[in-house]
């Protein structure tokens, strides 16, 4: 189960980091989940209204065009850490016989999902006006709290929302790749 809590939160840190951190901070706050240490640090108020103010700032930034590519840039270090910290920190025996293997796989599951979501949010930008992205921002926030809860409250429940993250993300592209073989071929490109 703590390999499944550890992967359910490594992977919405790829899309917004703080979230699963103050899912986490909560969690260890409240006596919920207990982190070893270093890590129980998360459940300090202060340490919480920090993960809080960041999180406001990344909810606002990632819903303005432009400014979420700017803001993609800067998390581009910083989720990949959070899922690592994640990822070591609530995987229990685990993390603490294998720290380096943990912190290797939550910088990849992290680091996997921040990069196909800073490679599609331009292109969700530029299609949709910049009318899509903060669609998208909001999407992407539920989907990050829901794996969060999940990872936490009932760890097998990864499984559910991993399926469902990669079934869905299956048919937008399928769908994407067959409204592009729909489409007649450009005039201009023609001769």
């Amino acid at each position: 189960m703590d390999l499944l809590t550890g992967i359910g939160l490594a992977l919405p840190a790829g899309l917004n980091a703080y979230i699963p951190l103050l899912g986490v901070a909560m969690a260890q706050r409240s006596g919920f989940l207990h982190l070893p240490q270093p890590y129980a640090i998360l459940g300090q108020w202060w340490v919480i209204l920090i993960i809080t103010l960041l999180l406001a700032v990344e909810i606002l930034a990632d819903k303005v065009p432009a400014v979420d590519h700017v803001n993609d840039v800067i998390q581009t270090i910083l989720r990949p850490v959070a899922g690592a910290v994640l990822m070591v920190g609530t995987t229990g025996k685990l993390g603490e016989s294998y720290p380096v293997v943990m912190v290797v796989l939550g910088i990849l599951l992290a680091g996997g999902v921040h990069a196909a979501k800073a490679a599609a949010r331009p292109v969700v930008n530029v299609t949709t006006a910049g009318l899509g992205g903060p669609v998208a921002s909001v999407v992407e926030d539920a989907m990050a709290v829901l794996s969060t809860a999940a990872a936490i409250l009932a760890p097998l429940l990864v499984l559910v929302v991993i399926g469902a993250s990669a079934w869905l993300g299956w048919r937008f592209v399928w769908k994407s790749r067959k409204k592009a073989d729909a489409e007649p071929p450009d005039a201009a490109g023609v001769g």
